[in-house]
Formats: structure tokens, C-alpha cells, sequence
């Protein structure tokens, strides 16, 4: 699978090209168009258990959809809900990806997906307890709201991210979850920032500069109180 990012920035598309009989897995919701001739096929990947865990552990859809493209080949576009930023991110048989709710959008052949516990400090970050992991050899198309950043950790490297703007990590890097201000609940209510996630390399890290679950409270704050 080749892809071509158009459009980059806000309203970023994923132009994923299939050679000939070549499939990619793509999230329910997420395809914009095809190339005449695709075909497919929507179904429980991995069977029904794990769809069922996918979905209400991972916060993506039950189904996913495999397109396969015709003899001649074909092509097909992917672009997130909100507006932002589409990547795609290798995976190796040696480098896992783990990625937040709503991030995965589609991935070639050869990269499977699959719901893995988080820990208790994703559960207690709002992010959901459980993660998507990404393994296998393939590329993954991921999407985000806003700008995605991509810092390569070092060996022992650190880096403090906000838990709403969390994207994805490979999963060599090591992570611990606590409060932006040390010790200090009050003073980390007061900065605006609660939790934070602390990162040690080596490995990818993946931030978004806008976060979603902000968004979600600026607008409920904003919409008219409904009566019954």
C-alpha cells in the first residue's frame, strides 16, 4: 500500500493506492470515496468477542470494512471525524504501535488490530482503560484533531504530555501518568492541565495540538439547556 496525504492540515485525506487484489482495513465511517471497481466487505474482524472488545473497550466501531481493489488496481480516500492532521505510521514485528480511541483510521495488510489494557492510569487520565494495538508489518493510517506531532524519544529522552492531546506511542516507550503539578491537586486544578502523562524513550510518541475532549466541554457549555 502507497499513501499520498491530500489536502494536508484541517481537512487532511488519506489516498491509500492498492496494487492489484491488495486489501486494506479501513474503520467504519472513515472512507470518503474509491476508484471504480473496489470492493467491500464489511465484517467483525477478528470475530465477534473481539469485535465486541474492540468497540467497547477501544471506542472504535464493531465493524471495520475491507476494501479490495480490482486487477487493475485502485485507490482509496480515509479521513478522520474532526477536523486535523492525517499520518501514516509504520509498524514492524518489533515495534508495536498503541493508539487512543478514535485515532485509527485504516491499515494495510499485514497489521492487525486489537484491543489491549492500558492500565489503571489511562482509565483514571479519561482516555478509557483500554488501548488499540497495532501490530504486525504495515503501515497505519492515523488521524487527529489538529496538528500531529511526531517526537522520536532517545534512549532515557522524556517528554510531559497533556492527556488529551495523546495520539499514539510505540510501545517501547515507557509511561507513568500524575498530576501536572506534582503532589499538588489544587495547583494542578488552578493551571487548567490535571493530568499529564510523563514519557521515557526510545520510541515515537504522537501529540495532536487540539484536544478533543476540550472541545467536547466548550460546546456543551455553549448549547442551550434543553427542557423536556
Amino acid at each position: 500500500m502507497k499513501t499520498d496525504i491530500r489536502h494536508p492540515g484541517s481537512f487532511a485525506v488519506a489516498r491509500c493506492y492498492l496494487n492489484p487484489g491488495e486489501s486494506i482495513r479501513v474503520e467504519s465511517g472513515a472512507m470518503c470515496m474509491t476508484s471504480d471497481g473496489v470492493q467491500l466487505h464489511a465484517k467483525v474482524e477478528g470475530g465477534l468477542l473481539r469485535g465486541l472488545a474492540r468497540s467497547a473497550l477501544g471506542g472504535e466501531s464493531l465493524f471495520t470494512t475491507r476494501y479490495t481493489a480490482p486487477r487493475e488496481g485502485g485507490w482509496v480516500d480515509v479521513a478522520a471525524h474532526l477536523p486535523g492532521d492525517v499520518q501514516v505510521a509504520a509498524v514492524r514485528p518489533d515495534r508495536a504501535l498503541l493508539l487512543t480511541a478514535g485515532s485509527w483510521l485504516a491499515s494495510s495488510e499485514g497489521v492487525e488490530i486489537v484491543t489491549k489494557w492500558g492500565g489503571m492510569s489511562n482509565l483514571i487520565g479519561g482516555e478509557g482503560g483500554f488501548l488499540i494495538r497495532a501490530e504486525g508489518d504495515g503501515d497505519v493510517v492515523l488521524g487527529c484533531y489538529g496538528a500531529l506531532d511526531v517526537i522520536d524519544l532517545g534512549p532515557g529522552e522524556k517528554i510531559v504530555v497533556d492527556t488529551g492531546h495523546l495520539v499514539a506511542y510505540d510501545e517501547t516507550v515507557q509511561n507513568n501518568l500524575r498530576r501536572a503539578v506534582e503532589g499538588k491537586t489544587i495547583q494542578s486544578l488552578k493551571s487548567g492541565e490535571g493530568l499529564v502523562f510523563d514519557f521515557v524513550g526510545p520510541g515515537r510518541v504522537l501529540t495532536q495540538t487540539r484536544n478533543p475532549g476540550a472541545l467536547i466541554s466548550w460546546l456543551t457549555g455553549e448549547l442551550p439547556f434543553k427542557r423536556n
